[in-house]
């Protein structure tokens, strides 16, 4: 259940950081029981998510750098909008090994991702190079239907009654739509690495849990622009109250900041480092499918603190199936496997 909980991700290439507006990372991947370890065997993941952010100021002004191709000798004023959105559905299948690596329970999977991404961009451009200047109004929209890069990642996963400890390495295999010329996209268009490890406390006896998962993410160059994205940290959280054995409700969260500089960016646009928070609510309930496990999720995010990327929410509703846990371990585990 918590394979697909916990490490499904989405990543729109119109919605989110550095070149552009645009990052690997997607703040909400881990969540709630990101740690607890799972039940041997394939799972699978299919997840619907939705996301509407806007941006002023410097977010906005780069995706039109990025788009119009303004060289580093033009100088520009920019007082511009943006807005787009995203619909996407992620399939995630993962094997869970039987046998420990480390002390520690192995589990590799891959995310790929389908939907559509649009994008408008609107309000005035002056660019200026010596005495002559030129000024230009309007707007613009894109849009694509079509698939994304793919997310490979591995996890190792220790449990020591309550407390559950985990490393991760993921990353980006740019195959999906990119173009350096296009408002939307749903590939970023280079390869990145994230890695980092993450704790869950869970009691199944007073059914309460907490879950924190932070990372850092390297972004390879982009070779069709020569920019290359800053590091990336981030943080995400889950808090979670079992009603039930099945049913439980509670928060979610995340930080994201960018910690280093990009590089090959506008000069007005200075080190364009990215931040932004969010919060919101969740609920998940546990059921059986024949003789697996499925599993329903609905969690959201209000974003807030936003610097040089856009901002607005998005919602996650996530089903899975995994396999079911074996009586003998389903009396203690089973807020996480039944």
């Amino acid at each position: 259940m918590a394979t697909a909980m916990l490490t499904m991700s989405v990543w729109s290439a119109t919605v989110h950081a550095d070149e552009g507006g645009v990052s690997y990372w997607l703040p909400g991947r881990f969540g709630s029981l990101a740690a607890t370890p799972q039940v041997p065997g394939w799972s699978m993941a299919e997840v619907y998510y939705h996301t509407s952010v806007s941006a002023f100021g410097n977010a906005a002004a780069a995706r039109e750098i990025q788009v119009g191709r303004i060289p580093a000798a033009v100088n520009v004023d920019l007082n511009l909008h943006l807005n787009a959105q995203a619909d996407l559905v992620l399939l995630n299948p993962t094997y869970t090994f039987a046998t420990p690596v480390l002390g520690a329970q192995l589990a590799i999977g891959v995310t790929g991702l389908f939907g559509r991404s649009s994008a408008n961009l609107d309000g005035t451009l002056t660019a200026a190079v010596g005495p002559l200047a030129a000024t230009r109004a309007g707007s613009f929209g894109d849009s694509i239907t079509s698939v994304g890069d793919l997310y490979p990642q591995a996890t190792l996963k220790w449990n020591a009654g309550v407390h559950n400890f985990m490393t991760y390495v993921t990353g980006d295999i740019p195959v999906g739509a990119y173009s350096p010329t296009r408002l939307a996209n749903l590939g970023i268009g280079h390869a990145a690495i994230d890695g980092g490890g993450g704790y869950t406390y869970f009691n199944p006896q007073t059914g309460r849990e907490f879950s924190a998962v932070a990372g850092f993410t390297y972004n390879f160059k982009d070779q069709d622009t020569q920019y290359q994205n800053g590091i990336d940290f981030h943080l995400d959280w889950g808090a979670s109250q079992f009603l039930s054995k099945q049913f439980f409700v509670g928060l979610v969260g995340y930080a994201y900041q960018q910690v280093t500089d990009d590089f090959g960016q506008h000069p007005i646009l200075g080190g364009f480092r990215s931040r932004v928070l969010g919060v919101g609510p969740q609920i998940g309930f546990l059921f059986p499918v024949g003789d697996m496990q499925g599993y329903l999720n609905l969690k959201g995010y209000g974003e807030f603190a936003a610097e040089n990327r856009p901002a607005g929410w998005n919602t996650w509703l996530t089903f899975s199936i995994s396999p079911m846990a074996p009586t003998t371990v389903a009396s203690t585990r089973r807020p996480i496997t039944k």
